[in-house]
């Protein structure tokens, strides 16, 4: 097979497949992932044309965007087949997204499918060099799935991510939406968690539903840290304007990098000197507080910060 793409998605925006003048503005983003949309902004005599358009519009890539992604109908809806089989066709499909996954057979449907439909990209052959496989990412938005992420987690070897719906979640479990966002802390939670316990790299939390002036932007920012609090490295988005926001928010602050590249650099030295466990700035650093460190310092070369610099000006940092 194929290796996969190192792929980092902040943000990942929602894109409706039947308007035209909303796909032709993402030729002037700067986006980690674009979600091609024929599911819940597409009304049901506007799927076809959706298709076509998204399959016309992944014929080449845009300069800005990062990953191609489209999210297909649900599998329980009978429109699944017919999307695949429209977007499989196209040269710069990345990913796709799979909505209301309440079961491991959901994700076993896709696979079956994408493996059938582009055998070249998901061969087990690992000598074969070629385009890296389509990956998949399951949004998680019910009880049910909430119960059974174990088991969805080890669905599939594409499997690239989980993305929490909060409104389906919400209507699932007769909730009401606050702006403390307590009441989805357990799935937030058990989403997080889970991607971490199987390795998956995308943890992609709610859609924030403010996004106009001011109030909505601090609502966003808000919402960022919440999220990033709770493990998630990346957000949802419904409109271009929340798309620098979310990609700032989740990128290592300049504080969070130096600390980690000071805490790379001590424990090398402390690795020459047989020291287990040393401290910096009066706090005890051990092997998790090292293995943060480095998950910082790798986010950050992902996302293009100057690590480099900050390892130049830190290089004779040492254990005390």
């Amino acid at each position: 097979m194929a290796a996969a793409r190192t792929v980092i998605r902040r943000a990942l925006l929602y894109v409706p497949g039947s308007s035209q003048k909303m796909l032709d503005k993402i030729q002037g983003l700067s986006v980690d992932c674009v979600a091609y949309d024929l599911e819940d902004s597409v009304t049901l005599g506007k799927k076809l044309e959706a298709r076509r358009n998204i399959s016309q519009i992944l014929q080449s890539r845009s300069p800005g965007v990062k990953e191609n992604a489209v999210r297909i109908n649900a599998v329980q809806t009978g429109l699944a087949l017919d999307d695949l089989t429209e977007v499989l066709k196209a040269p710069n499909l990345d990913a796709i997204i799979v909505p209301k996954v309440n079961s491991p057979s959901d994700l076993t449907f896709v696979t079956d499918v994408i493996r059938h439909t582009l055998p070249e990209r998901h061969t087990e052959d690992s000598s074969k060099i070629g385009p890296p496989p389509v990956t998949i990412l399951a949004l998680v938005e019910s009880a049910r799935a909430i119960t059974d992420l174990s088991s969805i987690c080890r669905a599939s070897p594409y499997l690239s991510g989980l993305i929490f719906a909060a409104e389906d979640f919400a209507l699932d479990m007769s909730l009401t939406r606050t702006p403390s966002l307590l009441e989805f802390l357990f799935a937030r939670s058990a989403i997080a968690t889970h991607c971490r316990a199987y390795n998956l790299p995308s943890t992609i939390d709610l859609v924030c539903t403010s996004y106009k002036g001011t109030e909505g932007q601090q609502k966003l920012e808000e919402e960022c840290v919440s999220g990033k609090s709770l493990g998630f490295n990346g957000k949802q988005c419904i409109h271009p304007s929340q798309v620098d926001v979310v990609q700032k928010l989740f990128v290592p602050s300049g504080e969070e990098l130096q600390w980690a590249i000071r805490i790379s650099m001590a424990n090398k030295k402390a690795d020459q000197q047989g020291r287990g466990a040393w401290t910096l700035d009066g706090q005890m650093i051990d092997a998790p507080v090292v293995g943060k460190a480095q998950s910082i310092v790798k986010m950050a070369e992902a996302c293009g910060l100057d690590v480099a610099s900050v390892t130049e000006k830190w290089r004779h940092q040492e254990p005390e």
